[in-house]
């Protein structure tokens, strides 16, 4: 890599060095701009238009379902060289449908642009960036790139959250929509344009290797992939994680509330999740910058089923709960970077973008269902106790799954070089 980065200009050079705090910055914007501004939109467009928070969320449901059935196309496309071309017209596109959206007045109008702000997260938000990470420093050394990035990313929620809350303060929901969609548009689509360069990626000079060999393989990497009992098990693993993240991030609140928490410290509670995230990855950077993905994540998904017992069996009290928060959160920062490492680490080092894409999509299923389902156990019983136990059983799938895949991967690499 040290090849690229003194191949070209004092430009060059500049945009190589940038590549990973630039690529950052913008996963902050996308992140901060299109996944944690909702609530607080949503709760002002509740209370101006008189949309019915379940109407309101029901069109944030279904822009996940659109962004899991993207996942692979935009995989497969960075795997292409179109990084580049997805990354900067996704936050185009996605500038543009903010500033549409704050322009609504019908229920039909916001389903139609919250379908398309689903689509372009396939293009925008950690995979796609995960994907041009691995093709520009290569699917084994990007792991150190995808780690960076997370750290960056990680604080996406407490620049935007606050920063939306004082657009809205300003100019009402509707100027804030109008500011987030000009992050995208100049922020985000101007940093993507700029660091982005398919033409000096690493893998480049690995597909001319590739395209020169008469005996290439016959079939494609994610033809190869499906037929190994790792990638399958990996996917039951992630999408059982993506169901348990997103029962928690919609539901932890009343849940504690129902725990007996006042909800003042729930509010505490749920304010060390963030924190904790980013505290488990710089641990993870700093205690073990070279474990394998099958060491770290056999470790790290404990995490999961320790966290959600404690939910429901420790003592209605403020501190254990903090202390769940702190488990939780450090597993689940940790776990996002297993997601971005274990393709190359387990599965195949060819391939990135689609594979992964692959792996995507029934996680987005995942995310988008798994609160309602939550939702209706609830009401069945009025009670959290079943949605507790059904996550407890969702978190030993998680980490059961990807101890068995771990066994089935040797130390020297992925199944499928």
């Amino acid at each position: 890599m040290a090849g690229h980065a003194g191949s070209g200009g004092r430009g060059h050079k500049l945009r190589f060095s940038l590549f990973i705090p630039g690529l950052g910055i913008a996963q902050i914007a996308s992140w901060g701009s299109v996944v944690y501004s909702f609530p607080q939109i949503a709760n002002g467009m509740a209370d101006d238009l008189g949309f019915s928070r379940s109407a309101l969320y029901g069109a944030a449901s279904l822009g996940i379902l659109l962004s899991g059935l993207a996942a692979y196309p935009v995989g497969e496309a960075i795997d292409r060289g179109f990084g580049r071309r997805l990354m900067v017209g996704g936050s185009i596109l996605a500038g543009l449908l903010l500033v549409a959206w704050s322009q609504v007045q019908t229920l039909a109008l916001y389903y139609l642009i919250l379908a398309g702000l689903g689509l372009t997260q396939a293009a925008i938000l950690y995979e796609a960036a995960f994907a041009v990470v691995a093709r520009r420093e290569g699917p084994v050394q990007a792991r150190h790139g995808i780690t960076a990035l997370t750290l960056w990313a990680g604080f996406a929620s407490t620049v935007f959250i606050p920063l939306t809350e004082w657009f809205i303060m300003l100019g009402g929901w509707r100027w804030a929509l109008a500011v987030l969609g000009m992050v995208n548009l100049v922020l985000c689509a101007g940093l993507y344009a700029w660091l982005i360069r398919p033409a000096e990626d690493a893998v480049q000079s690995m597909n001319r290797v590739r395209a020169e060999q008469p005996a290439a393989r016959s079939s494609g990497p994610l033809a190869s992939a499906v037929r190994m009992p790792v990638f399958w098990l990996i996917a039951v693993s992630f999408t059982a994680h993506a169901a348990t993240f997103s029962v928690l991030t919609y539901h932890l609140y009343p849940l504690l509330l129902e725990r007996g928490l006042s909800a003042a410290s729930v509010v505490t509670v749920l304010a060390v999740i963030g924190p904790a995230q980013v505290v488990g990855r710089v641990l993870m950077r700093l205690l073990a910058p070279n474990a394998s993905a099958r060491l770290l994540g056999s470790l790290v998904v404990l995490g999961f089923p320790v966290s959600v017992a404690l939910l429901g069996l420790a003592p209605a009290h403020f501190g254990a709960f903090l202390a769940v928060a702190a488990i939780y959160g450090a597993a689940n920062g940790v776990m996002t970077i297993i997601r971005g490492i274990a393709v190359p680490e387990m599965v195949s080092r060819r391939g990135y973008g689609a594979i992964n894409g692959a792996l995507t999509a029934p996680s987005m299923f995942a995310r988008a269902l798994a609160p309602l389902a939550a939702a209706g156990l609830w009401g069945i019983s009025q009670s959290y106790a079943p949605v507790l136990g059904t996550l407890f059983a969702a978190a030993l799938l998680l980490a059961a799954a990807f101890w068995w895949a771990a066994l089935l991967v040797s130390d020297a690499g992925p199944v499928e070089e």
